[in-house]
């Protein structure tokens, strides 16, 4: 009996997900940086969605702002960089070094040599004149200390050399030198994304040098990054762990080997989870509501959803490329979409019955207590947003129809 696979079904993983990713109110946290280790990397392609992120789990969310600002900018104890799958992410700062070594290099491999291949195609410099230009450009940004592109292009004028790409075919262009080759470097883990031009939402930033950070052996690296996800998000499937990785099969394999995953059996088949984290949870969990933004590493935490969200939902809550819009939760289960109008109101809709406006229908256990929690919730998120007005990078059908 010692060594039966025990069974974890959809109860116990949704129960799981709202204490240990900091949602259910009894759960939440104190600062940014608990909300990060908790949930080991926030998405941040989509700079609003890591404020968004951490004020849905944050205890107080009046100083979510502040507070963030704080923990990215000025103590930088968090850090947004390229990370899992080529995406920008905000890494606890003592993350750096393993996310580089897990899935950073092979990545910045393949960067760097596409870089050389295009600017030869094109007779433009070659990969000498290229790390000249990369060491001169990184010795300003560290006399600068932050800078857009632009500026670095004026400390460094090499930045500006232009090469086609992709000549005679249909997605031919023109690129600069200084944009490929910052995105180079992001990869490698040379340069971080640093505080953006105007407010925190705003999509446009500045260049930073990346803090420093021990250079590690990619497979201990890749072993203590799976360690952290599944003390986090699991169990999960093979399939999971491949997809939020972007590693080889062999790698997850190998890092859930060295780890000593135990196996447990789930609704969708195999799955894993740390050998300490076994033992099923105990004790009633009260329901809980949230409003999380788009992108939010909840929502997009496994390949396999099934267990938090309807299929016949996917079609209103993404977009054509796979993001998912904001979403409603209720219970631990992705109920609806919400969106903010261009006066600050926040308005919801329950996707699982038949009703409209701001938080009608009632369908799936979705009745008025949900209703009442997701209304608070709304009320929460409106209080601290004050007069700032997000709109996802991503827009989904459910978002751009209830924005209007």
């Amino acid at each position: 009996m010692g060594d039966a696979v025990r069974y974890i079904g959809g109860d116990e993983r949704r129960a799981r997900l709202g204490l240990r990713h900091r949602l259910a109110p009894a759960a939440r946290a104190g600062t940014p940086e608990e909300v990060a280790d908790a949930l080991v990397a926030l998405h941040g392609s989509d700079p609003a969605a890591v404020y968004l992120a951490v004020g849905a789990r944050l205890t107080d969310a009046a100083d979510t702002v502040a507070e963030t600002d704080r923990a990215l900018y000025r103590d930088r104890t968090l850090v947004r960089m390229h990370g899992m799958r080529h995406t920008v992410f905000a890494f606890p700062a003592g993350l750096t070094a393993v996310v580089h070594a897990s899935t950073g290099l092979a990545v910045a491999a393949r960067e760097r040599a596409s870089l050389v291949k295009d600017m030869a195609k094109a007779g433009a410099p070659d990969a000498v004149w290229l790390k000249e230009t990369e060491e001169s450009a990184l010795a300003a940004l560290g006399r600068l200390g932050q800078a857009t592109a632009s500026e670095l292009a004026e400390a460094e004028p090499r930045l500006r050399e232009r090469f086609a790409y992709a000549a005679g075919k249909p997605y031919e262009g023109i690129h600069t030198v200084g944009t490929r080759l910052l995105r180079v470097l992001g990869v490698e883990g040379k340069v971080v994304r640093g505080r953006p031009l105007g407010s925190w939402t705003s999509s446009r930033f500045r260049w930073a040098l990346a803090p420093e950070h021990p250079e590690l052996p990619p497979a201990e690296a890749q072993s203590e990054l799976l360690r952290r996800w599944l003390a986090a998000c699991g169990p999960a499937t093979e399939a999971d762990l491949k997809w939020w990785t972007g590693w080889r099969v062999t790698d997850v394999r190998r890092a859930l080997t060295a780890i000593g995953a135990r196996a447990v059996s789930l609704d969708e088949g195999t799955g894993y989870v740390l050998a300490e984290d076994a033992d099923p949870m105990t004790g009633p969990q009260e329901p809980w509501a949230a409003l999380l933004p788009a992108l939010d590493p909840t929502a997009m935490g496994w390949q396999g959803r099934d267990w938090y969200l309807d299929p016949e939902l996917r079609p209103a809550l993404f977009d054509y490329s796979g993001n998912i819009g904001p979403t409603v939760w209720w219970d631990g289960r992705i109920v609806g979409g919400w969106a903010q109008r261009a006066d600050g109101e926040i308005v919801w809709r329950i996707l699982t019955g038949a009703g409209t406006g701001t938080g009608a229908g009632r369908a799936n256990g979705v009745g008025r207590d949900a209703e009442a929690a997701i209304t608070a919730e709304a009320e929460r998120l409106t209080t601290w947003l004050g007069t700032t007005r997000v709109t996802p990078r991503f827009r989904t059908p459910v978002e751009k129809e209830l924005g209007r």
